[in-house]
């Protein structure tokens, strides 16, 4: 159900892209309502980075509502307006990587594979969403642009690496918006934002990396205000590409109407710790709470999880490999003193991926397929699978990374990620939803994790449970609405 047209920020995609259709509201207003958006907040928010300027993303609209007005077939983005996650090429706008190692990079010249898909489903481009120096790490602060802040609290983080994505959304600068995960880069965004993120089966989001595109680990997906937007979202950039070996979905324009599921009957396997993992108390409440309130809509739910015991090995050497192969060339191509300018862990990735040996990796791409394996085997019994989609609520924003959780202490930055990194070594499908707040009202996910190559459904269970719990669209407190 929309809004009053006053806050068009605030209307789901879905109504806005149906909207622009039927020409009830034109793409401009559409626009315009963002960008006013945007002039308002990003300044205190800092989620939007190399951004068109406002007379070029009005005449993308002007000319998105001509092809309206002319009949012309639409896709299921059209009109919306949207940025893309700032380590992904755009025509016309920098890619920065938020480092100061290309702090002066020009404007692309090419789109990339995601840019194309967005362009082809009528999305609207205006500009970049902040992320941490190459992505890394689940916090968004770098040297050239600065920390995203979250729109509940802004003296709290929005998250990584895709965490200028999530404010946006959140705040209702954007109504969509993509991000990527190896590690939680989408998720715990999503989680910390109080917003919806996906990460999606490998492969059914078409990417145009260089070097292993074979590759399951890193992936990129949707993020939207809930899963049926997130869906829209997915049905645009989704889809077969022949430029990706691993794409697999024939008909992608299907994938925005969800199946409407009644949580009544569904079976749930939930893990309240993701095998053993340090989580925080205010977290064990919320994920209880949620949990209680999914038994009371009529769900089944039964404390199951995969074993995790060699994720962690497998998921450290393969992201540590993959930092490797697509670093080294970058970092060998300095000299020695100009190398100091990338991040100190992104070059100690890349130095211990170079040392990786045959037997290690060859080790964790087994314990990998024996994770699959049995998630797979547990997913036959149930329907989803419901953990903590973060171990802490939002940290506060001067922090680089969460160092101790409930006694617990890290020793390097990935550490405080594995709640999502051994989610990702099983190769399954894992979508954040919101799951409650603590007591200072800061925002807690729930991380649904469905069978292989079951998108669809799994949003569709997320659409329930986000019915049943009753937290999407809730107005972050931090800002005006």
């Amino acid at each position: 159900m929309t809004t009053s047209p006053d806050a068009l920020h605030r209307w789901p995609a879905r109504d806005l892209a149906a909207a622009i259709r039927e020409r009830r509201v034109s793409a401009v207003e559409v626009m315009r309502a963002h960008l006013d958006r945007i002039d308002q907040l990003n300044g205190s928010l800092n989620a939007i980075v190399s951004a068109l300027p406002r007379e070029t993303a009005l005449a993308m609209a002007e000319e998105a509502d001509r092809a309206v007005a002319r009949g012309d077939e639409l896709g299921p983005l059209h009109g919306l307006p949207t940025a893309v996650k700032d380590l992904v090429d755009v025509a016309g706008l920098p890619t920065v990587h938020g480092s100061a190692v290309h702090a002066d990079a020009p404007p692309a010249a090419h789109d990339s594979v995601l840019a194309e898909h967005l362009r082809g489903a009528g999305a609207l481009i205006i500009g970049k969403t902040n992320t941490p120096e190459m992505g890394l790490g689940t916090l968004t602060f770098n040297p050239v642009f600065g920390t995203t802040r979250n729109p509940w609290d802004l003296t709290r983080h929005a998250g990584g690496s895709s965490g200028g994505a999530a404010a946006a959304l959140a705040s209702g600068m954007l109504p969509i918006a993509d991000g990527s995960d190896s590690g939680g880069s989408i998720r715990y965004p999503a989680a910390f934002c109080n917003v919806v993120g996906l990460r999606p089966t490998p492969g059914a989001v078409p990417s145009g990396r260089p070097g292993n595109a074979w590759s399951p680990h890193g992936v990129l997906g949707p993020m939207a205000r809930d899963s049926a937007d997130a869906a829209l979202l997915l049905s645009g950039i989704a889809g077969h590409d022949r430029r990706w070996p691993l794409s697999w979905i024939e008909d992608p324009y299907g994938l925005a109407c969800l199946d409407e599921l009644d949580l009544r009957g569904l079976r749930l396997a939930w893990s309240a710790d993701v095998g053993g993992l340090p989580i925080d108390p205010e977290i064990r409440a919320v994920h209880a709470r949620a949990r209680a309130a999914l038994e009371s809509a009529g769900a089944t739910v039964m404390d199951r999880e995969p074993d995790f015991s060699r994720a962690d090995q497998a998921w450290e050497t393969i992201e540590m490999f993959e930092f490797f192969s697509y670093g080294h060339e970058r970092v060998d191509a300095l000299p020695e003193a100009a190398r100091a300018d990338y991040r100190e862990n992104f070059l100690r990735n890349v130095e211990q991926g170079r040392g990786t040996s045959a037997r290690t990796l060859a080790e964790a791409f087994a314990w990998r397929t024996e994770l699959f394996r049995d998630t797979a085997r547990l997913l036959a019994d149930v329907d989803a699978l419901v953990l903590p989609a973060t171990p802490v609520p939002p940290p506060p924003a001067e922090l680089e990374w969460v160092p101790e959780i409930d006694g617990v202490r890290f020793d390097r930055y990935f550490r405080w990620q594995l709640v999502a990194n051994r989610i990702t070594a099983t190769g399954h499908p894992a979508l954040v939803t919101p799951g409650g707040f603590t007591e200072a009202g800061l925002p807690v996910g729930l991380q649904v994790v469905g069978p292989s190559r079951g998108d669809a459904r799994l949003l569709a269970i997320g659409a329930a449970i986000e019915k049943a719990l009753g937290l999407v669209g809730s107005a972050p407190t931090a800002i005006p609405d």
